[in-house]
């Protein structure tokens, strides 16, 4: 699937367009939020020739109510790993590691 159709699907867990793709440091950002990027890439080979390609994204959910349903619905994804929780500011935000 590509990266749109990833969009796509945090917008609708976060019931938000608030959803942004490596934002500029510039840029007004809405709470709550979803902040990703891409993080690495996982190549698997078959007869040395590479048959499978699956980008790794770096997902965080960033929320001023500690107690959001966000970075849950964000761990139900297939492939979601929690990786850490920091606060900053004020707003929570919990980082997950996941392929789409």
């Amino acid at each position: 699937m590509d990266r749109l159709q990833f969009q796509n699907l945090l917008e609708t867990l976060l019931d938000s367009p608030s959803v942004y793709f490596q934002p500029p440091p510039n840029l007004v950002i809405e709470y709550p939020c979803i902040i990703y990027e891409r993080f690495s890439a996982d190549t698997r080979f078959a007869g040395n020739y590479p048959y499978s390609y699956n980008i790794r994204y770096q997902v965080k959910v960033i929320d001023r109510n500690p107690d959001s349903e966000i970075p849950r619905r964000v761990a139900n994804l297939r492939s979601s790993v929690f990786n850490r929780h920091y606060t900053i500011g004020g707003l929570h935000h919990d980082v997950f590691n996941l392929y789409y």
